[in-house]
This record gives C-alpha cells, structure tokens and sequence, in this order.
C-alpha cells in the first residue's frame, strides 16, 4: 500500500525509488504484485507519466486512509510521552530556516531521541506530495487557499542599507528617493518590482530598479552586507544586523505590509503528530525571538 500511495503521489517508479530509498525494479515488482493480488490494473502511463485508473485512484484514496489509521493507532498504543519517531521531512525557505531553525534543530530533537529530520532548503514553492513533505515553512501570501495552513506568526519588513552605501549614497527620505537608489531585488518569479507603502490614509507604490535581482533570500543578505545596495526584507531576514548596527532601518514612517510565516501540510492527507509538534516547535521560538 505504502509503495502504490508513493507511486501515485510522485507520479513515476523512479521518483518513488527514490522517496522510498530503494531501487526501481523493486517497485515495478511491488505494484505488478499488488495488480495481480487484486486482479485488476492500478495505473496507467501517459505522457504525464504514472496515472491511476478509476480503480486505482478509489484503492489510493482508502489505503491511504487504512495507513494513517494505523500510524495514528501506533501512536496511541505508544503513547504520547514516549515521544515521536520515525522520519519527518520538511522544508523551507534557506535564509530563513538558515537563521530561525536549523540552530535549533538540536533541542527538538534531543527532546524525541527516536525521530529523524530530513531538511529540503528551497526558496520556491515546490510540491509537498511529490517529495514527500510532512510540514513546509512558507511565507507571504498562500497561492492555494485550499492547502491546510496554519499560520505561525508575522514580521514587520522594513527598507534596509548599511551605513556605508548610505554614506556613499546618502539617505532616502521619502518613498519617491528610492528611485535614485539601486535596488537589490528579490524577485523569485520574474514579476515587476514595486514596493508597496503606507503612512496614515496615504499609499504609495514605488517601481525601483536596481543592476542586481536575485531570486533567493540569501543573495539579498548578501548584496545588502556588502553594501550593494537598498532592498526590503523581513525583520527575520536582519534581526542581529540590525541589532547591532550593521544595517539601517530607512523610512521608518512608513509602513509596508507584514509577512506570514505559514505551516503547510500536504492536501488530502491527515496531519502527522510529527507534523503538528514541529509547527508548534518552530511558533514557540519566533515568539521567544520576538520578545527578546
């Protein structure tokens, strides 16, 4: 069952041999088993690749429910204070998960001894099911209202340059000064850059441009600290530079819009207890790193 779920959830045998860390031939073997057990075809090619028949997608949708079930009922017969174990794997964006997470990583997993993190660092979207996400750490606005989402919590962004290309460059004082300015763009999509802003019942949206767009938070850090440029970020993003002095937060009259930090868990699939402690986990530190 587990096999034909991951099957059906990647799309290929190659892609499930790989989530499931064994070779191709031993899937190919478990699912030409598991047709003649039944007596009747699960899954069909196509130039999609893999896709179940009517029959397969109705076995899919209870097989997956017999096996959460069961994982659920292990846990009960386990007992919550034995802790969790097994394999989680998540993922999220790399600065973020870079400065917040990973860090802290060592106390959640000092507390359940039997359980095994694996860490995807990607600053894009990618898909859960396809591999094999249990929790994913996402921010800004969900794309799918229909995920399963909860949000952990939110930070101010604020325009941001260190002293020394201000020095260089001087100082904006108002939003329209940054056009003046080279922009370090963080721009993931290739969409029009435009810096949102608010002051009181006044909005104002400025189009800056900039030699440098870079389409990973980590090149933003980056370009900033080596004084390159002006950019928007979260305060997550610059916390100990601003701290310290390092960089300056610019404009501050004007406010630009917060940003969420969501746990999302794959569509159509019960949330994990491993899942759920993990959320809960990654919501505690950002409240202890928000009132210190």
């Amino acid at each position: 069952m587990e096999t034909f779920i991951c099957v059906v959830e990647t799309g290929s045998f190659s892609a499930a041999a790989r989530r499931l860390n064994v070779g191709q031939p031993a899937v190919s073997k478990s699912i030409a088993q598991l047709e003649d057990h039944l007596g009747v075809r699960l899954l069909l090619r196509s130039t999609r690749g893999l896709t179940p028949t009517e029959a397969g997608q109705h076995y899919y949708e209870r097989a997956k429910l017999s096996i959460e079930e069961a994982n659920g009922a292990e846990l009960v017969a386990r007992g919550a204070g034995k802790g969790l174990s097994g394999k989680l794997r998540i993922c999220g964006a790399v600065t973020f998960a870079r400065l917040h997470v990973v860090p802290q990583l060592k106390t959640f997993l000092e507390a359940h001894p039997d359980l095994n993190i694996d860490i995807v660092l990607d600053d894009r979207q990618i898909d859960l099911l396809e591999h094999g996400i249990d929790v994913a750490l996402r921010m800004g606005t969900l794309a799918d209202s229909n995920m399963t989402a909860r949000r952990l919590a939110q930070s101010q962004r604020f325009v941001l340059a260190t002293p020394a290309y201000l020095k260089m460059h001087g100082e904006p004082k108002t939003p329209a000064d940054l056009a003046q300015h080279q922009a370090i763009v963080y721009n993931p999509g290739n969409s029009q850059a435009a810096w949102n802003f608010r002051r009181g019942e006044t909005e104002v949206s400025v189009a800056v441009s900039g030699r440098l767009q870079v389409t990973a938070a980590e090149g933003v850090r980056a370009a900033v600290l080596a004084d390159m440029g002006i950019a928007i970020a979260s305060e997550w993003m610059f916390a100990e530079e601003i701290k310290k002095g390092a960089v300056k937060i610019l404009l501050a009259g004007w406010e630009l819009p917060v940003i969420d930090l969501w746990a999302v868990f794959p569509t159509g699939r019960m949330v994990s207890a491993k899942a759920r402690t993990f959320a809960d986990f990654v919501e505690a530190i950002l409240k202890d790193t928000a009132s210190t």
